[in-house]
Order: C-alpha cells, then structure tokens, then sequence
C-alpha cells in the first residue's frame, strides 16, 4: 500500500509539472502568434520512437491546437508549427514558410517560445515553495535537541568515527541551527571537520575524500542521517504478528536477540528477513518481558514509532515557525535558490569521476521513492517544487533535443546572423536524442542495481 502511495503521488507530481513546463511553450508561442498544433500530456507514441505505436487515449480539437492524453507515461509535449521535436516531423520543414510558423518569427520570439517552459518551471518551484511556507509554516530541530542522539543509515560512516547516537553540532566550527542542513552542507560544500557531541563530550572528525565518498554513497541509497528515535512502540497495527505476540503500545525495547537496542532505527535495520522471528527484551512499565515475534513476508511486524507531538513529550524540542503571506515570498525565493544552486552543485560532482557521484544518478524509482509512504500533502507540494526546480536545470542543460540546446543554436544565430544549417542541426539532434536515451537507461539501471 505504501508503494501506491508513493507512486500515486509522484504521477500526479509529475503530471501536473509535465502540463505546467509544455504549457510554458504553449503561452510564449500563442503570445507571439505561433501556431501549436499539438499538446499532449504523455505520448502519443513509443518515445523516443515517433512513428511507432501512434494513438492516444483521447482527444480533442480546438481552434488549430489538438489537445490529448497519450498512451506512453514518460512527458509530454507541445507540436509547434514549423519547429523540429519530439514528433520529427521533418516533412512539414520541407514546405513554404508560413507567417504562423516558429520558423518565421524573429530569433528574439523563438528563444522566448523555447525558454517558456523552464521559466514556468522556475517560477512554478518559487511560488509552491512560498505557499507551503505560508500555509504549513517550517519546523527546525537543533541537533543538541535529539535525546537519543542521530542515527546514521549506512554503516561505512561508522568507520570513519562516528558512532550511533553522535550528534553533529557544528561544521568547520560553525554551529549548525538545523539539523536537515546538515546532509547538504556535507554533500556539497567544502567542510573540513565536523564537532559532534558522544556521551556529553565533544570531539572533532576530519572529511577525509574517502569519507565525502561515503556521504555521497550514503545520500545516494536513501540518506546520510536523522534524529534517532527512541525505541518505543508507540502503535501496534491490528492484524500484524506484532499484536497477535502481545506487544501493546508503549512497550520500551531493551534488546533485540541479545544485541542492545537504543533507537528505532536499530530495530528496523535488524527486520531485514521475511518470516524470521525475532526476540525482544521488552520493559513495560517495571516489568522485563522477553517476547518472540515472526516477520510476516515484507519483513514487517506492524510496530510504529513515536512521531510528532509524542517525540516533543519525549524530550525532543522543535522550533516551529509561521510566515505570513509578505514573508512566504521571500523565503520561497530563497529556497527556490537553494535548490537550483543544489542543483549545479550535484551536477558538478557527478563529473568529477573521484567522488563516485555518477554512481548515484538515479531513475524514476529514486523520484518515487522521495514521498513518504503515507498521503502528505505538505511533503507533496514541497517535493512538487523541488522537482520543478530540477526540470528547470536539466531543460537549461546544453544538449540538443533538451531546451537549452535549442537556445544555444538560436543564440549562435543572434550573435553571427545566420541559423546552423538543417544537416547540422539535424546531426546534432541525433546526438542529443543518443545522450539522453542512454542518461535515461543508465539512471535507471542505476536503481535497478541498487
């Protein structure tokens, strides 16, 4: 049930950003008296095959413009008048040009037309940033608030020093105010050292290259950390072998077959194994109770953790902070910045082979996998934005096929006053479809790896 979850939201995500950026081309060409002959949600076709499996799930025509779903879930596009694009319809090149063609507007109109949907893009991330900060408010959590400290997901980093239950509290000596800065920070900017807290004593740990290694290994497998939660179980789901073994809400978890448990996260990195049982140490109330409880086929006993207002009764202290609608703007602005500069960041990293980075590019099940397996609409609306953003910056890359592409060669038309030739433009057109056939087959090789 979580997976659909996760899909669902990410196909309506994804969906209504697919309509928001063709919609931005489809504006900008009707606003310089352009024809759009098509504008499809989805493919009508194979992509990238465009004479292949030619049909749609519906549609619909309006003035000159065919409005339709189409078949193949993978984007979606606006057929402009007289330009080359996803549908290759090179035939159509070949005739007269017509004064409602793209290719017949002024080099200044076309840029615009091919800049439409990564400026919707953009201005969509900015403004769905600033209303979720208008309407839901942002919680921040200094990492000296976490009683039980910060789990750490992937084991490698506990060879470079850390310790389960550690808590990073400044980077390069600066204090860190928020804890969900802190894998950022760590990942893309050039921290030196990092001061944790162990046992009440502080101490310093060196980023070596081996160690931004494993971060970025980390980050790429699902997270670097969290506040450890404490190992609570503060729901029991009916049905699950959990409720059936006599577990009850509220049961403090001291061991899990023999090994000592101090968080949550240490109970669910050991329910790896699908009808495996497991042996609890449980203190309830006074009492030491020893309980045996068999995984069902996922690996799950239906146990919860505390969440929310629970973890602020249980010592955990969060600062939570309300934007009026003046102040929505510019904070989204700020994190709209962010993001894409992230962004640049991330793409920097990847081409630098030493990091390992190229490792972790991932396909549609990483996207899917960024909602929660539970309907938020909070943490839709913030991911929505965030993948806008992205779809803004690898639109703006230089790769023909892609929108910054088409902007390079109309800039070379403005700066030497002529377009590049059809065979060029025709050749260059194969290359980008080759390169972002292959980044598409091997980001998602990527996660059938993983």
């Amino acid at each position: 049930m979580g997976l659909l979850i996760q899909i669902s939201q990410f196909f309506l995500s994804l969906s209504l950003l697919i309509v928001l950026h063709e919609g931005g081309h489809y504006l900008a060409a009707r606003l310089f008296k352009t024809r759009v002959e098509k504008f499809y949600l989805f493919f009508d076709f194979l992509f990238p095959f465009p004479h292949l499996l030619n049909f749609s799930l519906f549609k619909w025509k309006k003035g000159d413009t065919e409005y339709g779903l189409g078949w193949f879930p993978l984007g979606g596009y606006v057929k402009i008048a007289g330009m080359m694009d996803e549908s290759d319809d090179k035939n159509a090149l070949k005739q007269p040009v017509q004064p409602w063609e793209y290719r017949a507007k002024p080099a200044w109109q076309r840029l615009i037309i091919i800049l439409g949907g990564i400026i919707v893009n953009v201005v969509a991330g900015f403004f769905i940033f600033a209303m979720v900060f208008w309407t839901y408010g942002e919680d921040r959590m200094s990492p000296k608030n976490m009683p039980y400290g910060m789990h750490f997901a992937d084991s490698s980093l506990l060879d470079e020093g850390l310790k389960q239950g550690d808590v990073i509290y400044a980077l390069d000596g600066k204090e860190v105010d928020n804890y969900a800065n802190i894998p950022r920070n760590l990942l893309l900017d050039d921290v030196k050292s990092i001061s944790i807290l162990r046992d009440g004593r502080s101490m310093n740990i060196a980023i070596t290259p081996l160690f931004k290694n494993k971060l970025i290994r980390a980050a790429g497998a699902g997270g670097i950390l969290e506040p450890a939660l404490p190992p609570i179980f503060d729901s029991i789901v009916p049905g699950f072998s959990a409720q059936k073994a006599g577990l009850v809400s509220g049961d403090l978890v001291l061991s899990m077959d023999s090994t000592p448990i101090r968080s949550f996260q240490d109970i669910q990195a050991r329910l790896i194994k699908p009808n495996q049982a497991y042996l609890f140490q449980i203190l309830r109330n006074t009492d030491t109770l020893w309980v045996s409880v068999i995984s069902n086929q996922e690996a799950r006993i239906g146990v919860l953790p505390p969440l929310g207002k629970r973890l602020e009764q249980l010592g955990f202290s969060m600062t939570h902070v309300d934007f009026t609608f003046a102040e929505s703007f510019p904070a989204g602005m700020g994190l709209a910045y962010r993001t894409i500069s992230d962004q640049v960041k991330q793409f920097g990293l990847i081409f630098k082979p030493s990091t390992g980075a190229y490792k972790q590019v991932g396909g549609f099940k990483r996207f899917t996998e960024l909602f929660p397996e539970y309907w938020s609409w909070q943490a839709f609306w913030k991911l929505t934005a965030i993948i806008s953003l992205i779809l803004a910056f690898m639109n703006f890359l230089p790769i023909p096929m892609l929108d910054g592409g088409y902007m390079i060669f109309i800039l070379f038309e403005m700066i030497t006053g002529r377009p590049p030739g059809e065979k060029f433009m025709e050749k260059a057109n194969t290359v980008g479809f080759v390169l972002i056939l292959a980044l598409l087959i091997y980001a998602n090789l990527n996660d059938f790896i993983r």
